[in-house]
């Protein structure tokens, strides 16, 4: 999509947002970063323009990020969904719990919204509401912003820029075509956003204007140093023990020059350590020199194994291996969900 196409749009989507009067804003299951400070970017626009909103997410927020602007306002499911992994589809017949009373988003509840605003989902299936929007009536207006490839057409306008090194990048570039002055709290969220996204820069979406927003949103008082101990700095002991397991637990398929390693049910049942201090350990492996791609397996219930791929190599697609087992995302950086159970051999891991 040219510049000009996404200005285009960028005017379109601010246009239907001053129109509307109740927005509903939604980011995937188990948020990160950049879904996280989207869409807390997003809720202090609409407070700056008194809009009705309601934000949701399928799971709660993970606590490290309990820093951001408004997060406390993200509506969330009352108990843990059965989902999918965190970048392949939710399974058809996966069925998550009710909101609590009042947090019910219900037929009744959704068809209140005029102006429903998707942000970093790259397929339906992610927002954990897919049968309310595909019931929506026609005068529901859906935008969708995401730099994730896209897997499903289900918008009325698609904001979409693959090459984006975040969601929330796309988020500024709105902004900016439309003249919307940045706020301290959305200049926290973006740079928020950037940082989670990226590994600290470290990924190869990094772009140059990638680190001109970043350095922009330190001149509008984002708080860098809050921003790394959050995000970064908030291992406990336990966490680390059990990224010393993943560690240990490293071999490399010498056929194809891919690192896998893998936490078990009862590895991760073992610790003390919470599941949001797992994330991240994908990441940290993209680190390791000389292998064409890293995959980290880990059990996420009994019956149920989530795979995270990632790479450093300009010229692997590990989203090709992901979409083999029913997952997607980025060249770089994929994931998927398959049933099975973890097994540690003589020559690696295997899934039975």
């Amino acid at each position: 999509m040219t510049h000009t196409e996404l200005e285009v749009k960028f005017h379109r989507a601010y246009q239907k947002i001053l129109a509307a009067r109740n927005i509903l804003i939604i980011t995937h299951f188990n948020p990160d970063g950049d879904g996280l400070s989207a869409v807390s970017t997003m809720i202090d626009l609409m407070e700056i323009l008194d809009k009705e909103y309601l934000a949701f997410t399928a799971n709660e927020p993970p606590v490290v990020f309990a820093f951001l602007p408004h997060l406390e306002k993200i509506r969330y499911l009352a108990e843990e969904p059965v989902l999918g992994g965190a970048e392949g589809p939710v399974p058809s017949s996966a069925e998550g719990p009710r909101l609590s009373d009042d947090q019910i988003l219900n037929s009744d509840l959704f068809s209140r919204f005029d102006l429903i605003l998707i942000l970093d989902c790259g397929s339906m299936s992610r927002t954990t509401l897919d049968e309310l929007i595909k019931q929506r009536r026609p005068e529901q207006y859906l935008i969708e912003i995401d730099h994730h490839p896209k897997v499903d057409d289900y918008t009325d306008l698609e904001i979409r820029d693959s090459a984006a090194a975040a969601t929330v990048e796309l988020v500024y570039r709105f902004f900016k075509a439309n003249k919307i002055a940045i706020s301290k709290n959305m200049a926290n969220c973006i740079l928020t956003g950037l940082i989670t996204d990226t590994a600290s820069f470290l990924y190869p979406a990094t772009s140059d204007l990638t680190v001109q927003i970043a350095s922009e949103m330190l001149s509008l008082g984002a708080h860098l140093p809050r921003i790394m101990e959050n995000v970064l700095r908030n291992k406990s002991l336990e966490a680390m023990r059990l990224w010393g397991k993943v560690m240990a637990n490293l071999v490399i398929n010498k056929k194809y020059n891919i690192a896998v390693t893998a936490l078990t049910n009862e590895d991760i049942n073992g610790s003390a350590a919470n599941k949001e201090e797992m994330d991240g350990i994908s990441g940290f492996l993209s680190n390791l020199y000389g292998v064409n791609a890293i995959l980290f397996m880990r059990e996420e219930r009994p019956g149920l194994l989530r795979g995270n791929l990632r790479t450093a190599r300009s010229d692997v697609d590990v989203s090709a291996i992901a979409t083999l087992f029913g997952g997607g995302g980025h060249a770089k950086a994929s994931g998927f969900t398959i049933e099975g159970k973890l097994e540690k051999t003589e020559g690696g891991w295997r899934v039975v």
